[in-house]
């Protein structure tokens, strides 16, 4: 296999490596005999560019599927050219910079939501904290947070394609592929799926969508390729493919049937007779957003549902790549933006010498409890001790008997100020 060096046009109008580029790519699959049995992709050329959401449309049996696999390097092609990142596709070092849902979730039916995400996330050497952050996220962005201790084989169709959505994010991959991403999911999710779709887009994600529901594909892609046969059939944008040369429509408010007449008169009139108005209509509201409309109606009113809810927003770790000092200093200052400045909690004006004694008794009662009566009460006494505004500049009153294995000659020069060292002829203190 011989990697393409063939390049493409990102959004910027620069030059870029594609991500995945095909060229005269064909696969035969073969019988016991070694003859050509099926030809499943014939003489495929297409590339997808960095930062684009492709879609490869096509009937069953018109070698989606298995374009897929050549490009994940599951199946190797008969002939042709393919490369993925400028590498061949069975290079194990770009499998970690992919992310795939198969069309259909194979997944462990004993494992629960958490575990199944948390060993996919293993495969993929993630340490603990980063697992433990992203599996949060991508559960609240499915919305499967309140079912994520359930086994994975009392979910739904739909709840499992949620789980694989979120499976294939762990990673949080730069070239991420979905075979038919929205089978079995309810309009909500569909929407959730789109909407998430566009926003990787957006975030610089490298999508390559294949579904049958054609109007999902035409909400989400950039570019598009519609195969057949093994072939492609037609290649280009929504807008070249789908906008109609010999049609124009136009959109006004409500007219009476005396304008309408007027306006086709003068269009016959302009056009020698050969143009009209050929339909007059009303807009109609699309069924998906009635349907939304009223899921919504009743979310207000709180309603209970014990299936799926909806996705919160996208996983933080895909929206955002901010690491080391710069992340630390945004935080820290978006958080003091944040907090008014009368409303900061004050800081008690303990002096040092308190907080060490403080810590010198506590740390030596816990480490070396006392039999005695007195060092039942220390701890009590020294805790309950009001805080002073200031060093004290005059004798302090008698304090609590301190445990016996703390140096009582620190403590005195500590409460006099650390200025001179306690006499060892004065007096104690008493109790």
């Amino acid at each position: 296999m011989v990697t393409a060096s063939a390049t493409a046009w990102n959004t910027s109008g620069a030059t870029a490596t594609p991500v995945v580029a095909c060229q005269k790519l064909t696969k035969v699959f073969k019988d016991f005999w070694m003859r050509d049995r099926v030809r499943a992709v014939d003489d495929l050329s297409f590339d997808i560019r960095p930062r684009e959401v492709f879609g490869l449309l096509g009937p069953n049996g018109s070698g989606k599927s298995t374009t897929i696999k050549m490009i994940l390097g599951l199946l190797r092609p008969s002939r042709g050219r393919l490369a993925v990142f400028g590498k061949p596709p069975h290079e194990v070092d770009i499998k970690k910079r992919i992310g795939y849902l198969p069309e259909e979730s194979y997944l462990y039916p004993f494992l629960n939501a958490r575990e199944t995400l948390d060993y996919y996330a293993k495969l993929f050497n993630l340490d603990v904290k980063t697992r433990s952050r992203r599996i949060d996220e991508l559960l609240d962005m499915v919305g499967l947070t309140g079912a994520q201790f359930r086994p994975v084989r009392e979910y739904s169709k739909g709840m499992q394609r949620r789980i694989g959505i979120a499976q294939a994010l762990i990673n949080d991959p730069d070239f991420l592929i979905l075979d038919e991403p929205t089978t079995g999911l309810d309009p909500i999710g569909t929407k959730q799926v789109k909407d998430l779709i566009i926003e990787l887009g957006r975030r610089g994600k490298t999508i390559l969508l294949s579904s049958h529901l054609l109007s999902d594909v035409e909400d989400c892609v950039d570019r598009m390729v519609i195969l057949y046969g093994g072939r492609v059939r037609a290649e280009g944008t929504c807008e070249e493919l789908l906008e109609s040369q010999s049609k124009t429509s136009i959109e006004a408010d409500t007219l009476d049937d005396a304008t309408l007449a007027e306006i086709d008169r003068v269009i016959r009139a302009r056009s020698g007779g050969h143009k009209s108005v050929l339909r007059v209509s009303r807009p109609r509201q699309k069924l998906e957003e009635l349907f939304l409309d009223i899921v919504e109606r009743a979310r207000s009113e709180q309603v209970s549902t014990s299936g799926a809810t909806s996705g919160g927003q996208t996983a933080a770790f895909l929206r955002a790549h901010e690491t080391g000092d710069a992340l630390i200093d945004k935080l820290v200052s978006a958080s003091d933006a944040a907090i008014p400045l009368d409303s900061k909690p004050s800081v008690s004006p303990v002096g040092p010498d308190e907080s060490l004694i403080g810590s010198l008794v506590s740390g030596s009662a816990s480490s070396a409890p006392m039999p005695s009566a007195n060092s039942s009460n220390a701890p009590a006494a020294a805790s309950t001790e009001p805080a002073h505004p200031a060093r004290p500049t005059s004798p302090r009153p008698s304090a609590p008997t301190p445990p016996s294995n703390v140096d009582r000659s620190l403590i005195d020069s500590l409460l006099s100020g650390g200025d001179k060292p306690s006499d060892p002829k004065a007096p104690e203190p008493k109790p």
